[in-house]
C-alpha cells in the first residue's frame, strides 16, 4: 500500500509539469543563461504547483472538495477548469518565447486532453489525471527527439516503466478502473501529437 501511494505522489499531475521541465531544460541544445533556467523553471513550477496546492487547500477550507485526492467528479470540476485556464496562459507565454518557444505544446497538449476529460464528466467518466500526464510526458519527449534530433529513447523507456508502475498503483489504491486509466493515458498521449501539429 505504501508503495502505491509513494508512486502515486511522486507521479501526481501537479509534480509531473516540474519533472517534465527539468529534463527539458537538460537535454534542450540550446545554452540558457542562469537566469533563463530559472525564471523558466520557477514560471513553471509556481503554476503548475504552487498554485494548484494553494488552490486544493481553498477548496478544502471551503468545504468544496473532502480530501485533496479529490475523488468524485463534481469535486474535479473547478480545479480541472481553473489548471485549463492556467495552462493556456503558460501556452501563450512560452509562444512568445522563442528560446524556448516549444514548451508552449506540451501546455497547449495538456489543455486539449483536460477539455477531452472535462467533456467525459457530462457521460459519468471519470478518466486518470495521473495517467493523462505520463502519458503527456512520454508522447512531449518523441516529439522534442523529433524537433531536435536528440535520443531521448531512454527517457521515454524509463517513463513507459513508470506509467506501468503508476497505472497498476492506481488500480490498487481503487482510484480507478482500468477504462479509467487507458482512457487518461492515451487521452494524454494523443493530444501532444495534435497539439504539435496544430501549432
Amino acid at each position: 500500500m505504501r508503495w502505491h501511494k509513494l508512486i502515486s505522489t511522486l507521479l501526481h499531475p501537479v509534480v509531473m509539469p516540474t519533472i517534465g521541465v527539468l529534463i527539458y531544460l537538460f537535454f534542450l541544445p540550446i545554452r540558457l543563461s542562469k537566469q533563463q533556467l530559472f525564471v523558466t523553471f520557477g514560471i513553471v513550477f509556481t503554476a503548475t504547483y504552487i498554485i494548484p496546492l494553494i488552490l486544493l487547500v481553498f477548496l478544502k477550507a471551503i468545504g468544496y472538495i473532502k480530501s485533496f485526492q479529490v475523488h468524485s467528479i463534481e469535486e474535479r470540476k473547478i480545479p480541472l477548469f481553473f489548471m485549463m485556464s492556467l495552462l493556456y496562459i503558460l501556452h501563450l507565454q512560452f509562444q512568445k518565447l522563442t528560446i524556448v518557444a516549444d514548451l508552449s505544446y506540451l501546455f497547449y497538449g495538456v489543455v486539449l486532453g483536460l477539455v477531452i476529460i472535462y467533456f467525459l464528466f457530462f457521460f459519468k467518466i471519470k478518466s486518470s489525471l495521473h495517467m493523462l500526464s505520463i502519458g503527456g510526458a512520454i508522447a512531449y519527449f518523441l516529439i522534442f527527439q523529433q524537433i531536435y534530433q536528440i535520443n531521448t529513447t531512454p527517457v521515454v523507456i524509463i517513463f513507459m516503466l513508470l506509467a506501468g508502475l503508476l497505472a497498476s498503483s492506481r488500480l490498487y489504491l481503487k482510484a480507478h478502473t482500468s477504462k479509467e486509466v487507458y482512457i487518461g493515458f492515451f487521452i494524454g498521449f494523443l493530444t501532444q501529437f495534435i497539439a504539435y501539429y496544430i501549432l
